[in-house]
């Protein structure tokens, strides 16, 4: 089944039903095969029209804020498992009944909030995020333990005791790692907090594994995670946090050539979208997203060109590399991004007022489905 962008109307995000279907089985495969929970992480893919097909392979979701937990709860129709880096007095209580694992940044949040778990009744797990010291993680931006790291406590913060009512640890340590690097990353957890976890009722491994990646080991992921229940037999769970893993490869951004600006050595393709509003991981990251038809350009190329985005932002452009085509670009022609359905439309903006995508599905009936446009008035709720 082939997406017929035609069809597609320019700029618009379109979520493949049939390639999220394929990550979801995968991840089912992981779950199944090694006994542990795999829940979404929305940080990375809150495409919760989706959220039944989900419900249909994973454990749940896990939320960083209030309106996440509320998104789950109402779309999910489960508790989240949440961890917020704060917790805020007005908003914990609301939080906490959306909630079904609680864990806490740090041992003051605990003790401020701790009572107020209690005197509420919830059944709820509390848990503390850790932090190893150690990861392969290459992007400082997306790096969770760098040295005096917010995120999480390192052995020596947390004490010589497990405090009273933590029934979980969590610990965050990859972002796009093979599961080599957890198999490392869990020498380290193991060496400053093995004691621990054979207190604690579950563990969560937080998210950044790349499961549906070409190339994964899947095997080696299975037979890591099988091997450490096997030497914590008391952890009546082991939680996997993915977000990208689950739209990774999902959907596409549909964009239009508004412009063609000619330049010395290159060309610059004027697009009606941004990659500061609209893909700002390939300027945070940054990484040089695929477009379909286009290739890395070779000495002799004749038409090559750089992307540019429709904001005033001097550096909204894909300033990663260049892309070479068979034929020149022309204005009214599509250019068509790959795999932008993770990390991208969790963070959009509306900055400089630019117009924002809008968010289509291409089902499995091989139909397009269109789910949301955004206007004037969208723009003008998020300012007064």
């Amino acid at each position: 089944m082939a997406i017929r962008f035609e069809e597609i109307p320019s700029p618009c995000y379109v979520l493949d039903e049939a390639a999220l279907r394929i990550n979801l089985e995968i991840l089912r495969l992981v779950r199944e095969a090694a006994g542990v929970e795999i829940i979404c992480a929305l940080k990375g893919f809150a495409f919760w029209h989706a959220f039944p097909m989900l419900a249909g392979y994973l454990d749940g979701a896990t939320a960083s804020s209030l309106n996440e937990a509320r998104l789950i709860a109402e779309e999910m129709g489960v508790e989240a498992h949440t961890y917020c880096p704060v917790y805020e007095e007005e908003s914990f209580d609301t939080l906490l009944m959306y909630s079904k694992h609680l864990t806490f940044n740090s041992l003051s949040q605990y003790q401020r909030f701790f009572p107020r778990v209690r005197q509420s009744g919830k059944a709820v797990s509390m848990g503390l995020r850790i932090n190893p010291e150690y990861s392969e993680v290459e992007t400082d931006l997306y790096n969770p333990a760098l040295p005096d790291s917010r995120l999480g406590m390192t052995r020596e913060q947390c004490g010589a005791s497990l405090p009273e009512g933590i029934e979980g640890l969590h610990f965050h340590a990859l972002c796009e790692n093979g599961s080599d690097v957890l198999e490392r990353t869990l020498q380290a957890v193991e060496a400053k907090f093995g004691d621990w976890i054979r207190q604690v009722r579950w563990v969560n491994m937080g998210g950044g594994h790349w499961i549906t990646q070409d190339g994964y080991d899947v095997e080696r992921l299975v037979r890591i995670l099988k091997n450490f229940r096997q030497r914590y037999p008391n952890l009546e769970s082991v939680i996997l946090e993915p977000g990208e893993a689950v739209g990774l490869h999902t959907g596409y951004l549909v964009s239009t050539v508004c412009d063609v600006l000619p330049r010395k050595d290159f060309h610059i393709a004027m697009l009606d979208v941004s990659f500061a509003c609209h893909m700002p991981d390939c300027i945070e990251m940054p990484y040089k997203p695929v477009i379909l038809g286009a290739r890395d350009p070779k000495p002799g190329d004749r038409f090559v060109y750089r992307m540019g985005g429709n904001s005033c932002l001097a550096g909204d452009y894909m300033g990663m590399g260049d892309y070479a085509f068979d034929e020149p670009l022309e204005i009214g022609e599509k250019v068509i991004f790959d795999d932008m359905i993770h990390y991208t439309m969790v963070k959009t903006t509306f900055f400089n007022g630019v117009r924002h995508p809008s968010i289509a599905v291409w089902t499995e009936r091989d139909e397009l489905e269109m789910l949301r446009t955004f206007d004037y008035e969208d723009y003008k709720r998020k300012l007064s």
